[in-house]
């Protein structure tokens, strides 16, 4: 079985419209990423997404290093500064699609957005 997951912030307080963009952002950026093989096999398993939480930046940097460590296909989010965000601001990370078991080890204590 296959998975994506997002993984937002929780302290930036963004408003709703800019919260789905940046989980769409992370979305997008990790499918492009992931192996071409992976993606189908998810697809045709029906598109398993999760979105999950974090409280603040040291949480998804330590996030960050944990999918670097273990060569797990991910897409970190930064703000474009336009709008609500410092540009460069840390917003999310889009994670796979890869093997539910891989990602579960990285993110399966984290709770639902």
């Amino acid at each position: 079985m296959y998975k994506q997951v997002i993984v937002v912030r929780k302290d930036l307080k963004m408003g709703k419209g800019k919260l789905l963009a940046h989980v769409l952002h992370a979305a997008i950026g990790s499918l492009r990423l992931a192996d071409e093989e992976v993606t189908e096999m998810w697809e045709n398993e029906g598109a398993k997404k999760v979105v999950l939480k974090v409280s603040d930046i040291k949480e998804i940097k330590e996030i960050e290093e944990k999918l670097k460590k273990n060569k797990v296909p991910h897409f970190l989010v930064r703000d474009a500064g336009l709008t609500q965000l410092k540009k460069g601001t840390i917003t999310a990370v889009g994670i796979g699609p890869v093997e539910e078991k891989k990602i579960d080890k990285i993110t399966g204590k984290l709770k639902l957005l």
